[in-house]
């Protein structure tokens, strides 16, 4: 018998050398290994589109060292803990419950590479006097690009911690906790603490109760869904004896994993989630058994009763934030489904050529790239940073919840693409894109599916007329871009959103409540849209291309334009084949 070695097929008598060459593995290397910001365009051309001069000088050099580190050692510590999760040891050897999450050397090297690393771009940028915000934003991207999961443990409920401790915690407490985050010991260690068994989204029928302890609170109750519960500090949603079974009755509260006097809390991991993907956040079951809390509320801790009624509304304030970043989230995923595709298509071989050569492929690819410029377009316009056409930006309500929901289907219909395009080697768990899938589904569940972002939208409307800065978004964003055929059809489309709305306001009942959904997806396309026409209108006058106008005219025909009854089948010319090197170049430097 004979006993063949990893390379034997190569020289199987049907072998000849061209055909060897097609299988090449060597030629197959993906997108780890690559520095993930020079070899993003896109990425470039949009910090050089927000930044002023000093600003892009400080980022650029840390976006550099941050793209090599996300491409090569996070993206291969990502691969290992996805199959090495964080484990649970529930007792010592006595019996006693510890509920404690060990987490994988993987994880740890990458956190701490992470946090190293974005300490580093935070100082400079102190040093410089310019804000690292953005920069700091585009780091998250690269990471999310690379791991999901990380970047859910180092951003779940970290900034609402802070805000809500600074605001409302009781002096010792507020004091302890936020020196833990300046020297930086417990950054990537907090999480909210918010679902239940009783209903998801529906926060208020929750079940945690709080009973007054002297200047504390005593929790008792069961957290179905904790991500991070590894973590030092959580905010916790409770219902305070005598307060209104309702969402009226919930209130915001803070628990540490360790009690003042320094005993452990009452705080018990039942057991970690076996969940379909975001393995590298711990995600478990929590039991609370007469922890220590303090109550967020400025009125409560002042004894002006058990809550204001606005713990939960609280929550919901900075909602908006962790939203943006779950929509940051699936355009990580997105953009390396894509580069996963462009690099596998360039040297898989089929049917006479490279499949990046075959018209269909060419299509598919095509309205990838499109896909992810126009979803990156709305997750940065987010931020709410002026950009170098719009000094003067306009406070928005709904534009993110709009984002999210168009941008984490997005991340998941990407991933899916990148299997197909992969064939049989993209349904394997040994190759980069199956991990993609799984870890983009969460994106719609995180901070609210589709029809709570629509209901938001709705609450937006109806209670604040939150439709008017958005259209006044859109108006500003045609507005200064080139009096094209594009930019008509985008400005038409605005009017029509417009229009749109107005009329969804006269419906009645379940009608006008159904009907959110396929008008939350017109804003997000008209949104998208009119950010592209702005952008490419800039590249233009500055960067002297018309790429990005290219751009913005497939998506707008695409979504956007009306392809009459035969879909546009009869058309004889196809832009995006005869302009896709220059589509994928700026897409791709790799």
């Amino acid at each position: 018998m004979t006993d063949y070695d990893a390379e034997s097929v190569d020289r199987l008598p049907f072998t000849t050398p061209e055909k060897a060459a097609r299988y090449r593995t060597e030629d197959y290397q993906g997108a780890v290994g690559l520095n993930w910001y020079l070899t993003d365009p896109t990425l470039q051309a949009t910090m050089a589109y927000y930044l002023e001069p000093d600003e892009l000088a400080v980022a650029e050099p840390h976006l550099t060292s941050i793209g090599e580190l996300m491409g090569g050692p996070v993206a291969r510590w990502a691969e290992e803990t996805d199959r090495h999760p964080p484990r649970l040891e529930r007792y010592d050897r006595w019996g006693h419950d510890i509920s404690r999450v060990v987490m994988p050397v993987s994880f740890e090297e990458s956190r701490r590479a992470v946090l190293d690393a974005q300490k580093a771009l935070r100082a400079d940028a102190k040093a410089a006097g310019v804000s690292s915000s953005l920069t700091m934003f585009a780091s998250n991207y690269l990471l999310d690009q690379a791991d999901i999961g990380l970047g859910c443990a180092l951003g779940t409920g970290g900034n609402m911690v802070k805000a809500l401790v600074a605001a409302y915690a009781p002096t010792d407490v507020r004091d302890h906790v936020l020196a833990k985050f300046e020297s930086g010991e417990w950054e990537g260690q907090t999480a909210q603490l918010l679902t239940e068994r009783t209903g998801g989204s529906d926060l208020g029928v929750l079940e945690t109760t709080a009973t007054r302890s002297s200047d504390s609170w005593r929790l008792n109750g069961f957290k179905w869904f904790a991500s991070n519960c590894n973590g030092e500090a959580f905010v916790v949603l409770a219902k305070p004896e005598g307060a209104p079974d309702s969402s009226r009755g919930v209130a915001t509260f803070l628990v540490l994993r360790t009690r003042r006097d320094g005993s452990r809390n009452g705080v018990r991991v039942r057991r970690l989630k076996d969940k379909l993907g975001t393995r590298s956040v711990a995600s478990g079951e929590i039991e609370f058994v007469d922890a220590e809390a303090f109550l967020l509320s400025g009125e409560a801790n002042d004894d002006a009763g058990p809550s204001d009624g606005k713990g939960l509304g609280r929550m919901m304030e900075l909602t908006n934030s962790a939203r943006l970043g779950i929509a940051l989230f699936a355009l990580g995923n997105a953009r390396r489904a894509l580069v996963e595709s462009l690099t596998y298509a360039r040297r898989r071989h089929a049917f006479g050529g490279a499949l990046i050569d075959k018209p269909l492929m060419r299509r598919k690819l095509a309205e990838m790239i499109v896909d992810v410029e126009a979803a990156q377009a709305l997750v940065f316009d987010g931020t709410g940073a002026a950009n170098h056409r719009q000094p003067r930006r306009i406070r928005q309500r709904i534009a993110v919840p709009v984002t999210k929901m168009k941008v984490c289907r997005l991340g998941i219909t990407m991933a899916s693409d990148a299997i197909e395009i992969h064939g049989g080697n993209g349904y394997i768990e040994t190759w980069p894109v199956a991990r993609l899938l799984r870890d983009a589904q969460v994106n719609t569940i995180w901070e609210g599916p589709d029809n709570i972002l629509c209901l938001d939208v709705r609450r937006g409307i109806d209670r604040a007329q939150a439709h008017e800065p958005l259209l006044q978004r859109l108006h500003d964003a045609v507005s200064v871009s080139d009096d094209d055929q594009t930019t008509a059809l985008v400005s038409r489309r605005v009017d029509d959103l417009d229009a749109a709305i107005t009329a969804w306001t006269k419906l009645d009942g379940a009608v006008a409540e159904a009907r959110l959904f396929p008008l939350t997806q017109f804003m997000g396309d008209v949104y998208a849209g009119a950010l592209l026409t702005e952008r490419a209108a800039w590249e233009r006058a500055e960067r002297d291309t018309d790429r990005k106008a290219l751009v913005a005219r497939l998506y707008a025909q695409r979504y956007l334009a009306d392809r009459g009854p035969l879909r546009g089948v009869d058309e004889d010319t196809d832009e995006a084949i005869e302009r896709f090197d220059e589509l994928m170049d700026g897409a791709f430097a790799g």
